[in-house]
């Protein structure tokens, strides 16, 4: 097997995802407001989402933050990555064996014992592969899943130029 064995397949391309400008909003509107205006096409109410992405930007779980929000894992898990947040649970072997799937070349059973999932997981990827994300949503929620720099936590476990001499 030569190396175009191995490349073929892969692309190059000249593009790239246009992020725009980065922004933070200071004006103080509560995140659910600033859901409101895409609720008609989250699967959960803005009010909902917004609990949802407060307690996942603490440091919840994709559970624990459903249970906060009242809301099941799946659905939140639908709505974090329609918000841009990436929650895919399938590998790119379990993508392209989902993408049969979806051709109709292979049956849900055969396609979910390949990719060795759950159902929740199979209906998570498979909603992941048929949906965008909203990205005019994005920048409402930027701000409250940024991770803000505290310094160097491991910094007292390191030692210094003076600790040599």
């Amino acid at each position: 097997m030569g190396l175009s064995d191995i490349a073929a397949g892969l692309e190059v391309t000249a593009e790239q995802r246009d992020h725009g400008v980065a922004a933070v909003d200071e004006t103080g509107t509560p995140l659910a407001e600033r859901l409101a205006e895409f609720a008609s096409e989250l699967p959960c109410s803005a009010e909902a989402a917004a609990a949802l992405v407060e307690a996942y930007a603490e440091g919840a779980s994709i559970d624990r933050a459903a249970a906060v929000a009242a809301m099941p894992p799946t659905t939140a898990a639908k709505t974090l990555y329609l918000l841009g947040e990436p929650v895919d649970p399938l590998s790119p072997t379990a993508k392209r064996v989902l993408d049969d799937w979806l051709a109709g070349e292979l049956s849900r059973t055969d396609a979910r014992r390949l990719m060795s999932v759950d159902d929740s997981e199979f209906a998570l990827g498979a909603y992941i592969a048929t949906h965008e994300p909203i990205e005019a949503a994005e920048p409402a929620v930027t701000d409250a899943l940024s991770v803000e720099a505290t310094g160097d936590p491991l910094s007292e476990a390191r030692s210094g130029v003076d600790d040599w001499l």
